[in-house]
């Protein structure tokens, strides 16, 4: 915990899967992408891979298509197929105001390209007081997310895939899994998680514990 912690806490949120539903989005923005080629991906193949760069992705379900093309691609189609089914996941307003409550300050860092995950904030009504992020990166994952992490002395990372738990390390952050993406509990736990919610409907109470008890001393 950083000095800074007990009166203001610094907490990092993932975006796809851990704030909000963004499997649909994706799948059919990658199957619009992939239609121009001929080729075609299901929601269930892509489903392991939400949140991660999508060209990791493609290794994965397109081997054999130009992943920086396809990207490209994928990039200029998302606001009209990928943002329109993207709902709120349960708690998350309740989440980042329970930061912000405390004092604290709310990072947003995310594998998606930054204007992205701005369009998807303001889609979503993550964009307005008392729930908008004090800061907002893209482009990031795993340690790069760590790294960041690390230079905003934040106190805890929430996020569902293995690869946030992997950025809580680096960070110096306290790991909090959330188990909303496509890793389970157990799974979470073992990637490393200090802590695993089934949602974020259990970050309030957990934050007040962990943060609460020191602003009140």
């Amino acid at each position: 915990m950083s000095p800074a912690s007990a009166t203001s806490p610094v907490v990092g949120f993932d975006l796809d899967m851990t704030l909000v539903d963004s499997a649909a989005g994706i799948a059919a923005t990658l199957q619009a992408a992939l239609a121009e080629l001929g080729r075609g991906v299901t929601r269930e193949e892509m489903w392991p891979h939400v949140g991660v760069p999508l060209e990791a992705a493609l290794a994965v379900v397109a081997p054999d298509v130009d992943a920086v093309a396809v990207t490209r691609r994928y990039r200029e189609l998302y606001a009209e197929h990928g943002i329109p089914p993207i709902t709120l996941l349960p708690g998350a307003r309740e989440a980042l105001a329970a930061v912000h409550a405390l004092g604290g300050r709310v990072l947003v860092v995310s594998a998606k390209a930054e204007p992205a995950v701005r369009r998807v904030l303001a889609h979503v009504g993550l964009d307005r007081p008392p729930h908008a992020p004090d800061l907002v990166a893209g482009g990031r994952f795993a340690g790069a997310k760590g790294e960041l992490l690390r230079r905003e002395r934040a106190d805890v990372y929430v996020g569902d895939h293995p690869g946030d738990i992997e950025a809580a390390r680096v960070g110096g952050a306290v790991a909090v899994g959330v188990a909303t993406g496509p890793f389970t509990s157990p799974q979470l736990l073992a990637e490393g998680a200090d802590v695993v919610l089934a949602d974020l409907r259990g970050l309030p109470a957990w934050l007040h514990d962990r943060f609460g008890a020191e602003l009140s001393a």
